[in-house]
């Protein structure tokens, strides 16, 4: 399941500029993908934000079958774009995230497919 968010560009008065919560049924995700959501909206503030679960390609893998994680969120694509990115190595941009999650990955987060875009970049990028 792929969802896009497109954050609008007005601030909401309550929070920090360019930084809108998006009010959306969290039963439509699960757990650790509302977490991933959750924390890197407020980290990074993108202007676009894709997740898509891409647990249901790695069940058969031995190492996937042999975990003690149940809830089936093990490996997500993630394409997001934010200016905080601006000036940072791609490494360093994954880091940025891979920190932001590392309570993700202590419980049950495998692997995540990223693609880290500042908005300038994604103006360029063919489509």
């Amino acid at each position: 399941m792929s969802t896009w968010l497109r954050f609008p560009r007005r601030p909401f008065p309550l929070l920090p500029k360019r930084l809108f919560t998006v009010l959306m049924d969290t039963e439509a995700f699960g757990t650790v993908e509302a977490s991933i959501r959750e924390k890197l909206v407020l980290l990074l503030q993108p202007t676009s934000l894709a997740i898509v679960n891409d647990s249901w390609k790695h069940r058969h893998h031995a190492a996937m079958r042999d975990q003690a994680v149940d809830h089936g969120e093990t490996h997500f694509s993630v394409h997001i774009v934010s200016n905080a990115f601006q000036g940072l190595s791609l490494t360093q941009r994954h880091r940025m995230i891979y920190s932001a999650l590392s309570e993700e990955f202590a419980t049950g987060l495998h692997a995540l497919s990223l693609k880290t875009r500042t908005e300038d970049e994604e103006s360029k990028a063919p489509s």
